[in-house]
């Protein structure tokens, strides 16, 4: 069986080991536009000079000889062929396969803001080339825009903190990680990155970026008027899917390639998973697709678990954070109970016995059980606890003969 793989990042290395693990005989092919393997979450440590590229690769240096993949190093589609199954690469090569996994991530979009994609030093923050290249810049600017204050964004500016440059972040939300959190725990961090120096602007966009005669940037003007100079930008505003190479009208594509539960597309034997799937670009979901895709690749059927959305966890300047499911209340109907002391910040999202959300800030002993509470939709209305008190032990039971079991 030949399996091709392109992309060699959290879904495409993990569909690779577990074909491996599955199908020793298999001839696996996996496909880079990277020389090196690593892990993109950790980026910034770069951009900081915390760490080198070595540092932050998440397999063995033989990695490719030990699960006896051929790996093709700085090469990329640009072209498939469904009928033929066959991809054509830039190196000018042709791969044949009997099953396609497309794992090729995606690239920093860049929106049509006036001069943003016409001038110089101005980067976006998917790979390490983008993360040396603003690392070698940050060393010689004096001050820096990031446009986005998401995780990526969020990324940047604590890696620009690491270097002797003014650091200011815009988002058109009225917070910070607005995917993530809701307003109290993102002002938490919006308060600590400002006491580390950065200026936080939101509830405003990037109207024009000022260039200078060589079309270098000189500012970044705001909807609202002010103007805030800058010799780099870096952008952090979404992101496009790597489906360039795949022709219209033949694997659908909707904000990324749609699969099923199975990481099938619509064309049999082609699959895909990670960010290409426009999914939330989170790396345990990147890499849980990739060991589904893998499993379905060499005939075991697999499916992946229900959807359950753990929006992220994170751990910025000391303060960890986790929010699960909701983080807002949808409507009146639902019940949103908070608990603080010192830093420690909880959030729940309840109706009818059940929760369906969390924000965790601070103390975040409590998620193992909120995880689990939450995706299940276990209902702990019998439970006469204060929510914020309710812990495994209140699921067990013990039985006449002396033995414990599980009670929901």
């Amino acid at each position: 069986m030949r399996y091709v793989i392109l992309g060699a990042s959290a879904s495409g290395v993990n569909c690779a080991k577990t074909i491996r693990e599955l199908d020793p005989n298999g001839q696996i092919t996996m496909v880079s536009g990277d020389e090196n393997i690593y892990s993109r979450c950790m980026l910034h440590h770069v951009i900081g000079e915390k760490r080198s590229i070595e540092e932050i690769n998440f397999v063995k240096k033989i990695f490719s000889q030990n699960y006896k993949i051929d790996w093709m190093k700085k090469v990329k589609a640009i072209g498939l062929n469904i009928r033929d199954k066959k991809v054509a690469l830039d190196n000018g090569k042709i791969l044949e396969y009997d099953k396609l996994l497309i794992a090729t991530g995606s690239s920093s979009f860049i929106p049509p803001v006036k001069n943003l994609r016409e001038g110089k030093e101005i980067y976006g923050l998917r790979n390490i080339e983008d993360a040396i290249r603003i690392k070698e810049k940050a060393k010689k600017a004096e001050s820096v825009v990031v446009l986005g204050g998401g995780l990526v964004g969020i990324d940047a500016i604590t890696g620009l903190l690491e270097h002797d440059l003014k650091v200011s972040l815009v988002e058109m939300s009225d917070r910070i990680l607005p995917m993530q959190l809701d307003r109290r725990a993102a002002s938490k961090y919006e308060r600590l990155f400002e006491k580390e120096g950065a200026k936080i602007y939101t509830s405003v966009g990037a109207e024009e970026v000022v260039l200078d005669e060589e079309n270098r940037v000189k500012a970044v003007r705001l909807s609202d008027g002010r103007l805030i100079d800058c010799e780099l930008i870096v952008v952090a505003t979404g992101v496009r899917p790597n489906v360039d190479f795949i022709e219209d009208n033949t694997i659908v594509i909707d904000r990324g390639i749609v699969i099923n539960s199975r990481g099938e597309t619509n064309i049999k034997d082609v699959y895909a998973a990670g960010d290409v799937t426009g999914k939330s670009p989170i790396w345990p979901l990147a890499v849980k697709q990739g060991i589904v895709a893998a499993h379905n690749m060499v005939g075991k059927s697999k499916k992946a678990e229900k959807s359950f959305s753990l929006r992220n966890s994170m751990n910025f300047l000391g303060l960890q954070t986790v929010s699960l499911g909701l983080i807002e209340a949808p409507n009146d109907s639902y019940h949103v109970s908070i608990e603080e002391y010192g830093d420690s910040y909880k959030k729940m999202i309840h109706r009818d016995g059940i929760i369906y959300g969390a924000v965790v800030q601070g103390d975040i002993s409590y998620c193992g059980v909120l995880t689990h509470l939450i995706k299940n939709r276990l209902n702990i209305s019998h439970i006469e606890k204060d929510i914020f008190d309710i812990n495994y032990s209140d699921f067990f039971r013990l039985k006449e003969n002396g033995e414990y079991e599980y009670s929901v």
